[in-house]
């Protein structure tokens, strides 16, 4: 039994013995030669150049400048290396007096640590010709080195702020979410900067290279080129953006203007007043952005989809087919207008102190009565009319290719009892049913709903036309009841008559144009004005900023719909008078490059 014992022991041991000798031979020698190769063969990442965003006859809009980046190399930091440090910074302030010495040590030592061996970017941009004199004398200097790089540059500045947005630099959460970012240190901040950014960026290639013990390259291993030249063309017209950017610069107006095809495609879209992007791209100054956001006429607010504001007028053809599709209201159903009607306690007024009289539907649309829709609204209910109104786009995003849509709100029962823990009165019904009250819109909103009654079709708008070649398709929805779309003809008639008939309420401000347009006024009251007043006061006895919104969406031609034009003027008081020589002057540009042929 001992004998047995002695020899179990014994091969015990020796069996141990054996294990350790393979892991230390076979095991051990994979390990350690995968470590050398990792120890030689370094990997160099390649950035992608971004793409560049052109408009639709390839004009660019976002380009990438060509410049140089000054790095020092890691570990200068320390008490005994500070010397070398100085010694480098004040080679480079003295060939660019520009930049702060100071500034560019404060970057270099908050980058610095005994973990980082690659070369610290001090300077992240100089223009190509500025650096190019002193290129060779530069990289000459210990410790320095010059590469090239991008700046992305936006030529046309404010014209296209809201539309095309700003890069600049990533923050944590923009690395945490993408890989790309992580590496080029900047990433879309808004517009199509930031909705396409995943496109843009393009992908990283990279090069593996042999280096010696001293980190010295000896031989290039693999190289895989990156992913970029990643264009995005918009259907954007730049002629177009800088003709309304001028009417609307010339004439001191805030507000937003969209051009669209009837399936959505964007031709023009601009936020007023607007900021350069080129600004932020390298970093925006304390200074200047507090003069920016405490600005009364909001330059950074993108107006186009972020803009809420109550659509007045505008929406009334959408009320009257809501009227004929609850069958409690048809096309030929008259009202009697005396200037005002009487709910309870209240009274509630017609624009018209004079009334309408008799009217009917396209009487009501052509000549903005408030009667006919209060008096339709009661018969209807505001769960009806909004159900409907959602249907039609309003209340909810567009779908527009740009970031952080607003929704607005199109209100009911429902609604204001979650949203205020209150029950609905019926005025709030007669102010939702003349686009007043709790109804908010953006202007984006409302150009798609003009084309929804310009063609009876619903489209989501878009600004890019095509990703690196591939078209971008248009979406467009069949949202109009068998009812609604047998009334639609009448609906158009009364907005062909808002713009064309001698009582139509921007008669005046379009007549002569060189096209036929059919389109909706509406005032937006920006303070509520007592219904008990028996003389209301004139919007130029207001204040400027009590002054009520101007809107006027118009689609043209009248027959045959081809292009949307909606337009908001902020404190403009009357849509007619304030935005119908806008829309106008736009119409006439139109028809002289081609893009409507003739007077239909």
């Amino acid at each position: 039994m001992k004998i047995r014992l002695v020899i179990a022991f014994f091969i015990l041991v020796w069996g141990v013995l054996l294990v350790r000798i393979y892991q230390l031979t076979i095991k051990s020698n994979t390990y350690y030669e995968t470590l050398a190769t990792q120890n030689i063969i370094k990997k160099e990442w390649i950035l992608p150049v971004r793409g560049e965003i052109l408009d639709r006859a390839g004009k660019p809009i976002a380009i990438n400048e060509i410049g140089f980046k000054i790095l020092i190399d890691a570990h200068l930091s320390s008490k005994k290396r500070t010397p070398l440090l100085k010694r480098a910074i004040s080679e480079i302030e003295r060939r660019f007096p520009d930049l702060n010495a100071t500034k560019l040590e404060k970057r270099y030592r908050r980058l610095d640590s005994p973990y980082r061996h690659e070369p610290i970017v001090v300077v992240r941009f100089l223009p190509y010709e500025k650096v190019l004199v002193h290129y060779t004398a530069l990289s000459r200097k210990a410790h320095i080195s010059i590469r090239p790089t991008t700046k992305r540059h936006y030529p046309y500045g404010p014209m296209t702020a809201h539309v095309v947005g700003f890069v600049g630099k990533a923050n944590e959460k923009d690395m945490r979410e993408d890989e790309v970012v992580k590496l080029t240190m900047t990433t879309g901040k808004s517009g199509l900067e930031k909705y396409y950014n995943r496109f843009l960026e393009g992908k990283p290639g990279y090069k593996k290279v042999k280096v010696s013990a001293f980190n010295k390259q000896i031989g290039v291993v693999e190289t895989v080129p990156p992913e970029e030249e990643r264009d995005l063309r918009l259907n954007i017209d730049m002629r177009l953006q800088a003709f309304i950017s001028d009417l609307f610069g010339k004439q001191h107006k805030s507000g937003a203007v969209i051009v669209m095809r009837k399936d959505g495609a964007i031709l023009s879209a601009g936020s007023f007043p607007a900021f350069n992007p080129n600004d932020f791209v390298s970093g925006i100054s304390r200074k200047e952005w507090k003069k920016l956001i405490e600005d009364l006429e909001h330059p950074f607010t993108n107006k186009l989809i972020h803009g809420l504001y109550p659509p007045g007028s505008v929406i009334k053809p959408g009320v009257a087919l809501a009227f004929v599709d609850s069958k409690r209201v048809s096309p030929y159903t008259k009202f009697y207008c005396n200037g005002a009607i009487e709910l309870g306690k209240h009274r509630f007024r017609c624009w018209k102190s004079a009334g309408h009289e008799e009217t009917d539907m396209i009487k009501a649309i052509r000549e903005s009565c408030d009667v006919y829709f209060y008096k339709g609204s009661l018969l209807v209910g505001i769960d009806k009319l909004a159900q409907e109104l959602r249907k039609m786009g309003l209340g909810e995003k567009s779908g527009i290719d740009l970031p952080n849509e607003f929704i607005g709100a199109v209100p009911d029962k429902v609604w204001k009892m979650t949203k205020y823990g209150q029950p609905w009165y019926m005025g709030e019904t007669l102010n939702a049913s003349i686009g007043q009250g709790y109804l908010l819109v953006t202007p984006m909103q409302i150009a798609r709903f003009t084309a929804l009654m310009a063609t009876g079709k619903l489209p989501t708008p878009y600004i890019a036309a095509s990703l690196g070649g591939t078209p971008v398709k248009p979406k467009i929805e069949d949202v109009l009841t068998l009812r609604e779309k047998r009334v639609l003809p009448l609906v158009q008639r009364a907005m062909y008559e808002v713009c064309n008939h001698p009582k139509g309420t921007a008669y005046e401000a379009l007549k002569g144009t060189k096209v036929r347009v059919a389109g909706k006024t509406g005032t937006a009251q920006v303070i509520g004005i007592p219904q008990e007043e028996k003389k209301r006061m004139k919007e130029a006895e207001l204040a400027y900023y009590h002054r009520s919104h101007a809107w006027l969406t118009t689609y043209a031609p009248y027959r045959k719909p081809e292009y949307i034009v909606t337009i908001l003027v902020e404190h403009g008081g009357h849509g007619g008078s304030a935005a119908g020589p806008i829309a106008k002057e736009i119409y006439n540009w139109l028809v002289d490059h081609g893009y409507i042929k003739g007077r239909r």
